[in-house]
């Protein structure tokens, strides 16, 4: 069976031994791992483990908290890793309102920055949205013509109403840790809602561990099968069924992915 994690982040203080903890992901049946950026230097060192590995792809981007990145110009460095042949998507991007002193306007303009970029590139997006459902389905709708390339909500969060509209403007959806846990209505809810070729497997490692990794950190993509036990489960279908459905699903909107 071949499992895949669309959306992780690799570092040396997390994991330690690099080199040891990929071969371990390995090991588990995880045959492709999408390492992805928060800023120009994490995007880059998922730059050169992608390079290292030909099993492991990145994204580079800007995240929505990142307001010193956005400002000290690190979307150039997206830009310039964005041609690399195994830069699979532009992330992570998007919003994130959870925090009172949130800059909205910055936050918004590194979000349409991006998705220019993605555009210009014709590469997907993976977007982050957190406590930003209405906006973020705002500037979906708006630019829904610069979104050739695809797009992901990671760790989708809202409601199965919401997945729906966003699902009609052609998104893609990640689930993680928090599905395997049995007060995640929402979580466990959309998944059932969304027709299975909408649906992607990630943990969001080194966060959001799955039930029977509660507590500890950090979590590893060797929880991918975890993960994809239980959404398979929730739309009713064999593990291995599901495993090849969220392969399929992957390649077709990360298209570099080989």
């Amino acid at each position: 069976m071949n499992y895949i994690d669309v959306h992780c982040h690799i570092n040396q203080t997390d994991y330690g031994d690099v080199p040891l903890f990929l071969e371990k992901v390995f090991a588990c049946g995880v045959r492709k791992l999408i390492a992805v950026g928060f800023d120009g230097p994490s995007s880059d060192y998922c730059r050169k483990i992608a390079e290292r590995y030909d099993w492991v792809y990145f994204a580079a981007g800007v995240h929505p908290t990142e307001y010193a990145a956005f400002r000290r110009g690190d979307i150039a460095a997206a830009e310039d890793l964005a041609t690399h042949p195994k830069c699979v998507a532009v992330g992570e991007i998007g919003l994130d309102y959870h925090y009172p002193d949130t800059d909205k306007g910055a936050q918004t303009e590194c979000f349409l920055q991006q998705i220019a970029l993605a555009e210009k590139y014709g590469l997907p997006v993976q977007i982050h949205s957190r406590d930003a459902a209405e906006d973020t389905v705002e500037i979906l709708k708006q630019q829904k013509p610069a979104l050739r390339g695809g797009f992901l909500l990671h760790c989708y969060s809202y409601s199965p109403e919401t997945a729906r509209i966003i699902s009609d403007l052609g998104g893609y959806f990640s689930f993680g840790g928090v599905c395997t846990y049995k007060n995640s209505k929402r979580a466990r809810k959309t998944i059932a809602a969304l027709p299975a070729d909408r649906i992607l497997s990630e943990t969001d490692s080194p966060y959001l561990p799955p039930a029977s990794k509660y507590g500890k950190f950090p979590n590893t993509p060797e929880s991918i099968p975890e993960i994809v036990g239980h959404i398979a489960a929730l739309k009713g279908l064999a593990e291995e069924d599901a495993a090849d459905i969220i392969w399929k699903n992957a390649c077709a909107l990360f298209k570099k992915l080989k």
